[in-house]
């Protein structure tokens, strides 16, 4: 028989299980973050980029980089911790293994931080997970670094911090054709390339990651869609390679063909844009053409970056009321909020308070620093990501149809968005913008 005491003890515990969410942790502590920094708490971040020996050895590996590298691992160890301690883990085995985890992911990041790497447009992310999935695939990994693989929480608190650099004012910038052009691309690629995975018989995880990714932008769709439909963090892993692995050549060729085939150099850089998976990707090929192209390719990137936080939105509601069970019954409200995840309300919350309420000269003043603790979450994120996947499950028959269904999807894109720059940026409808 319940007491009324361990009644009244049942019923709060039911109050803050909701609290103690590893989401509503996750959007705690991206906001105890993004408050920290405005209010001035702004530790200078490790600098990663190099691009010679003496480069590496005096200033990536320097003593000062060497402290700020720990002074930030230890800042972050001491916020999962939270996580750790309020959802029932084992403080010490996290902070046993957190270490290692973290060491991965600034390697990771020294990596990406070389010119040459970043002329090719890769990203910490693959080497990150590259980094853990050889561990993972050589020696093995030992119960007490298992703690430290909070995967999905490195990657939601990553995704509130991401949502502070999604502005408004950027969108508007933009203009109405960079907007035009990315809602054609982003509604058209992405329900060809879903149905062309559904076609090679790819599960619906695998169809919508890789669906987001190929049309809106890459590893950051890729990451919030996972979340959006608390997906299977080993095909998120595969969809990252998949991005990254054919952004290199694109990169190289299509500027290539711009100038081939006399492309006009305004078209070409919307084309870039519209159609390359990576930022840096869009930049280095922008560049091989001209400032104006290169101009024109990044407006067309961002137009697609400001439609992460709706298209998770979206997605998050499609996914619920596609998987509604058995009973064939349309889920209702409450139903879909407890399913809702969310750090999208994170997201989109840091996104509107950093678009209207922060001054915009704070806004500019913490973009690095924002965005390096960003990167610094998703380097834990991918490292713990690798840690946990085996080669045998990436040489699955499915990955080969995904990676498949992912080449033909980015091929469509490729034609598609050819085809609306020439309709929205060389004069056919409207007057030739500039971006000079």
């Amino acid at each position: 028989m319940t007491t009324l005491t361990e009644t009244g003890q049942l019923q709060a515990t039911r109050r803050l299980r909701p609290l103690t969410s590893e989401d509503w942790l996750a959007v705690g502590i991206g906001f105890l973050s993004l408050a920290g920094v405005i209010m001035g708490v702004r530790p200078e971040l490790p600098a990663f980029a190099w691009s010679a020996a003496a480069d590496l050895s005096g200033k990536v590996l320097g003593s000062r980089n060497i402290i700020n590298t720990v002074t930030l691992g230890v800042l972050l160890a001491v916020l999962s911790s939270t996580r750790v301690l309020l959802m029932s883990g084992s403080v010490p085995r996290f902070l046993a293994g957190f270490p290692v985890i973290y060491l991965l992911g600034s390697a990771a990041q020294i990596a990406a931080g070389n010119a040459a790497v970043v002329s090719w447009g890769f990203e910490y992310v693959i080497f990150a997970f590259a980094f853990g999935l050889l561990v993972s695939n050589t020696i093995g990994v030992p119960g007490w670094l298992k703690e430290a693989a909070q995967t999905e929480f490195y990657i939601k608190t990553g995704l509130v911090i991401l949502g502070a650099s999604i502005l408004f004012s950027d969108l508007m910038q933009a203009g109405l054709l960079g907007l035009a052009q990315a809602v054609l691309v982003v509604t058209a690629v992405w329900f060809v390339c879903f149905r062309l995975a559904k076609a090679l018989r790819v599960d619906d995880e695998f169809a919508t990651m890789m669906a987001s990714a190929v049309s809106i932008c890459g590893v950051s769709a890729a990451i919030a869609t996972c979340g959006a439909i608390q997906g299977d963090r080993r095909k998120l892993s595969y969809v990252t390679s998949l991005v990254l692995v054919v952004a290199a050549p694109m990169m190289v060729l299509m500027p290539l063909a711009i100038k081939a085939f006399g492309i006009p150099e305004i078209v070409g850089g919307a084309w870039l844009g519209g159609t390359l998976d990576t930022s840096a990707s869009v930049v280095a090929a922008g560049e091989m053409i001209s400032a104006p192209a290169r101009n024109a390719g990044v407006i067309v990137k961002l137009s697609q970056n400001v439609l992460i936080g709706v298209a998770a939105f979206i997605l998050t509601i499609w996914w619920t009321m596609r998987n509604r069970g058995p009973a064939a019954e349309r889920p209702g409200a409450r139903v879909i909020w407890e399913r809702f995840p969310k750090f999208v309300l994170g997201f989109i919350a840091a996104s509107l308070l950093f678009s209207f309420l922060i001054n915009p000269a704070a806004v500019q003043e913490t973009k690095g620093l924002l965005t390096g603790l960003r990167t610094a979450w998703f380097a834990l994120a991918f490292a713990s990501i690798g840690l946990e996947t085996q080669f045998t499950e990436l040489m699955k028959p499915e990955s080969g149809r995904a990676a498949l269904a992912f080449i033909g999807g980015q091929a469509f894109n490729v034609i598609w968005t050819l085809l609306l720059a020439f309709l929205l940026f060389g004069g056919l409808l409207v007057p030739v913008p500039q971006f000079n």
